[in-house]
């Protein structure tokens, strides 16, 4: 139903009373209602990517400040992964800035994996375009999850992404899939698109067989020397319906609230978690931009009634009942 781009328009067309509600009720058809489930996201290899994406800090071709540094030592991985976990993150998220990894890389990556797992704690990585057989030999390691987001819809790619295409994203996507591994992948709101866009965009997603486990819904971190650095802000109520409609139309998946959450009040988040986001990254920076201190996570789940989602729980398989 919902692979079509007019049905999922409709939902953001909806009075936003009625919205949350029907999100809210297929939260609570799926989810511990109060549960949200902790990742933290470290980025082992920073800057000096050949890629043009539009938003991001990492690209080489842009002059943001920002120093390439070269893959991480594994005891360096190890001591965040267990800072994370000490402070209740049950995922841990490897980012490395790369059109795609090498052979070489992904040895050293798969040796962090098998580590980070040792710790008990679920894995996730983001490394960029898998060659063939590389999804496998992340797999063997024990990736749990792989991260490649389609950013946007088809229609607004090209106004972002120019160095490789939505086909090689979804090429990606097929490969983690083939090796078994869960899938990450969502996109960033607030990039010029247009909201049938971000309908498209969730639709492409629900199409996806099966659709991702985690779904990160990023609101656009402006970013001075990229190109999106003076894109319009989006409208914090369209971004709230954007997280109700990604809830509604992926049921099954944890909607994750991701990047832009240092600029979001308190009761902008209240919104979105409300409107069925259930995971969030745990810590000061994400990647390279910065990220609520977990201090601050605390109080406002103490604020809200909310909890961090249990080891055992939170990456478990939604209950199994109607949709909203």
């Amino acid at each position: 139903m919902f692979r079509d781009v007019a049905a999922v328009e409709a939902l953001f067309a909806l009075p936003f009373n009625d919205l949350m509600y029907r999100a809210q009720t297929t939260h609570r058809n799926h989810f511990d209602p109060n549960g949200v489930q902790l990742s933290t996201l470290l980025s082992i290899k920073t800057g000096g990517c050949s890629e043009d994406c539009g938003y991001c800090s990492q690209s080489a071709r842009f002059h943001t400040g920002l120093d390439a540094q070269p893959l991480m030592e594994l005891d360096e991985v190890v001591a965040s992964a267990k800072a994370a976990k000490a402070k209740g993150a049950t995922r841990f998220c490897m980012g490395a800035a790369w059109r795609g990894p090498k052979e070489k890389d992904v040895k050293r990556v798969a040796d962090m994996i098998r580590a980070v797992k040792a710790l008990g704690m679920e894995t996730c990585a983001t490394l960029g375009q898998l060659k063939d057989g590389q999804a496998q030999e992340l797999a063997a390691a024990g990736l749990d999850y792989y991260n490649h987001n389609l950013d946007t819809s088809r229609a607004h790619y090209d106004h972002v992404v120019h160095t490789h295409s939505y086909e090689d994203r979804l090429a990606t996507l097929g490969k983690v899939r083939e090796a078994g591994m869960k899938v990450c992948c969502g996109g960033i709101m607030g990039m010029g698109e247009s909201r049938r866009d971000r309908a498209a965009f969730l639709a492409e997603l629900a199409a996806l067989d099966p659709p991702p486990e985690s779904v990160p819904i990023n609101l656009l971190v402006h970013i001075p020397g990229t190109p999106l650095s003076d894109a319009p802000a989006l409208d914090p109520i369209e971004f709230v319906r954007t997280v109700a409609v990604a809830r509604i139309v992926l049921p099954g998946s944890f909607v994750r609230l991701s990047a832009g959450r240092q600029s979001m009040p308190d009761y902008l988040q209240a919104l979105c978690f409300l409107a069925g986001a259930n995971s969030i990254f745990y810590g000061e920076k994400l990647l390279t931009t910065p990220n609520p201190g977990a201090n601050t996570d605390q109080a406002l789940f103490e604020k809200l009634g909310l909890y961090p989602l249990a080891p055992e729980n939170a990456g478990e398989a939604p209950r199994a009942v109607k949709t909203g």
